[in-house]
């Protein structure tokens, strides 16, 4: 049977970078094929090729057996293939109606916009994939999750042949990757051919037919997922084998306390949060999505205003009113959305490292210390390994786990000693995930509070010392690392548990306990 796709020995190079050398890959009618490497292996890459982003040096692509040309996004949408990409590509002022079909819209009589049908139509859409999304509300009013759902109906609206999905659920919950397995299972069902890329090693075994590996831009095998073992292809994916992880030892003597929270409060997003993080101490914040999470971060950040509550640093009570003081107060927050909050993608490493530090680097008369600059940017490149070819490198060329090693650089450059990470390993291959585990454990050992936000609660599970658990903009409860399981989590997170006894609720069993359902 002829190949929806086969690429032949395709190669690519961008400034300083080889990134695909004699890659190959097939794609049959019907079939999950999973696509796994590390970052900067070479799959957004080879993908971002087959939908008409970048042209091939060399090599062909055959569509059906015949070889084809893609000058074009349009033209790959012409051959049946679609792509839902990793980074959201969403304009914020258009609603999710008018993201889906922009260029496609419905007309009426003498070319006025159906806005009736055009969001009739994102709706079924919407209904189809089994998710509640108002087709008139801003893409900008979007969590980050319902913005990754916006894009993958905006890729299955061109009814592709071939469907493209770079780290689909990235940013969805438990119960949204669940829906989309039914879309893909259904899509699968139909004949459509679907190329996965995924980190996640479960969501391999649940989907993926086939998987083929890819190591520093070339092909490395392609095997049979559901009786590969994990280990044999995260062995295939680094070159080298992973050392297993332990959980964090608590110190039996913790630091001082580096900041308390008492009673904070923003509308519905928060009510009455109390919580507090000692140095050398990693603090997970479990929940599902929407559960407020994130809102408590950018709250103590300054980067949301507050209703109520009080902030204390070090034991001293402080009115943080901005970023910048959050920032002169040692707080630093290292965004889920790391292009948007956290890089200036167009400047290149040395200047994104620099950005919150780069004031302290001056001579007389206010003149910028390049050198000392550059010095401070190669030192972090070499200490958290970022992979790049010079400092000068444009920091949007980066894979997206080295552009969060840069975010953290920054971060780590300016002294920072209370760090939010929310979902620090967010589209982070495993051999990455494991760098960053080993950095975040440094951090504490150096006497760093850290506070971690993540939705993989394995992850939540292995880091933390201390777990507080959110639902609906309130802690749910508290509980020690011996406590806590992926069964009492998902409970106190749905609210199906009233925390009692070791599923203690606020930060120290305090007078802010868990709230029972109402």
């Amino acid at each position: 049977m002829t190949a929806l796709i086969e690429v032949r020995n395709l190669d690519k190079s961008f400034p300083g970078v080889k990134a695909l050398r004699s890659a190959s890959f097939t794609l049959e009618a019907g079939e999950v094929h999973a696509l796994m490497g590390e970052n900067g292996a070479g799959k957004s890459t080879l993908m971002k090729m087959l939908a008409g982003i970048y042209s091939w040096d060399s090599g062909e692509v055959l569509v059906d057996g015949a070889p084809v040309t893609i000058a074009g996004p349009k033209a790959a949408q012409a051959l049946g293939i679609g792509i839902i990409h990793q980074e959201l590509n969403l304009m914020n002022h258009l609603t999710a109606a008018q993201n889906i079909f922009i260029g496609r819209e419905p007309r009426r009589r003498f070319g006025f916009l159906d806005e009736g049908k055009l969001n009739f139509d994102a709706a079924a859409l919407f209904r189809r994939m089994n998710v509640t999304i108002d087709p008139k509300t801003l893409v900008g009013d979007l969590t980050v999750a319902k913005q990754q759902i916006v894009e993958i109906a905006k890729a299955l609206s061109f009814h592709s042949r071939v469907l493209i999905m770079d780290e689909p659920t990235a940013a969805l919950n438990t119960a949204e990757i669940d829906d989309l397995f039914v879309i893909i299972r259904d899509l699968k069902a139909h004949g459509v051919g679907i190329v996965y890329i995924s980190h996640k090693m479960d969501e391999l075994k649940r989907i993926a037919d086939r998987v083929t590996v890819m190591r520093d831009g070339e092909t490395i095998a392609t095997l049979p997922a559901q009786s590969t073992p994990v280990e044999t292809i995260i062995s295939l994916m680094v070159g080298r084998e992973l050392a297993h992880a332990e959980p964090p030892k608590v110190p039996e003597i913790q630091g001082d306390e580096a900041l308390r929270v008492v009673g904070l409060s923003r509308g519905r997003a928060l009510r009455d949060i109390s919580f507090s993080v000692r140095r050398g101490e990693i603090l997970g914040f479990a929940g599902l999505m929407g559960a407020g999470r994130t809102e408590v971060a950018r709250a103590v950040f300054g980067a949301d205003p507050i209703d109520t509550g009080e902030i204390w640093v070090r034991g001293a009570k402080l009115k943080i009113h901005s970023p910048a003081d959050a920032v002169r107060a040692g707080i630093a927050y290292l965004s889920e959305d790391r292009k948007r909050f956290g890089l200036v993608t167009a400047m290149d490493v040395e200047a994104n490292i620099s950005l919150a530090s780069v004031m302290r680097h001056r001579r007389a008369w206010g003149f910028l210390d390049f050198p000392s600059l550059k010095a401070l940017a190669a030192r972090y490149v070499k200490s958290l390994t970022i992979k790049t070819p010079s400092t000068a490198q444009v920091a949007k060329l980066l894979s997206g786990g080295n552009q969060q090693k840069l975010v953290i650089a920054k971060w780590l450059a300016r002294d920072s000693d209370i760090l939010f990470f929310d979902e620090p390993t967010r589209g982070i291959d495993v051999g990455a995930k494991a760098e960053i585990y080993k950095l975040l454990q440094s951090l504490a050992d150096q006497g760093r509070a850290i506070i971690m936000i993540s939705s993989e609660l394995p992850e939540i599970l292995r880091m933390s010392h201390r777990i507080l658990v959110m639902c609906e903009g309130r802690i749910s409860g508290e509980l020690t690392a011996a406590e806590a399981t992926q069964e009492t989590i998902m409970k106190l997170a749905t609210r199906t548990h009233v925390a009692t006894g070791t599923a203690r609720g606020g930060a120290h069993g305090d007078e802010h306990g868990p709230v029972a359902n109402e």
